[in-house]
């Protein structure tokens, strides 16, 4: 019954700015844990920010700490993953997932998400 959908990717230079959105749907999201993964070329699908939908509790990749923010507006079931200082190493598919959740860790592995969208890509270059 969730249904979510990204957008906001696109192409840009290295120290540029993106904004990723996630419209969620199907039900109220209390109690679940939103957040975003990425596919880049050659790599497994990893782990990029998580947030808690009630608590607003958070969690990031050491890769993206202190350029990337994660955050929701609840009126718009809408989930945003605001990211600075691009990198060309940024450059993947980003997805956005969902789980219901009801302890108070963020899951961060690939297994722990039950919903997810149909990614976006993002690209930098150099």
């Amino acid at each position: 019954q969730v249904q979510l959908v990204e957008s906001g990717g696109g192409l840009v230079e290295a120290g540029d700015s993106l904004r990723l959105s996630c419209v969620a749907s199907g039900r109220t999201f209390n109690n679940y844990v939103m957040g975003w993964f990425r596919l880049a070329p050659g790599k497994e699908r990893e782990f990029v920010s998580a947030i808690n939908w009630s608590t607003i509790r958070t969690n990031y990749a050491d890769s993206v700490k202190g350029r990337f923010t994660i955050s929701r507006d609840n009126v718009k079931n809408t989930m945003y993953l605001q990211m600075n200082s691009l990198k060309p190493e940024d450059t993947a598919v980003y997805y956005c997932a969902a789980t219901f959740n009801l302890r108070s860790a963020i899951p961060i592995s690939v297994n722990e998400y039950r919903y997810w969208g149909q990614g976006i890509q993002v690209t930098v270059s150099s």
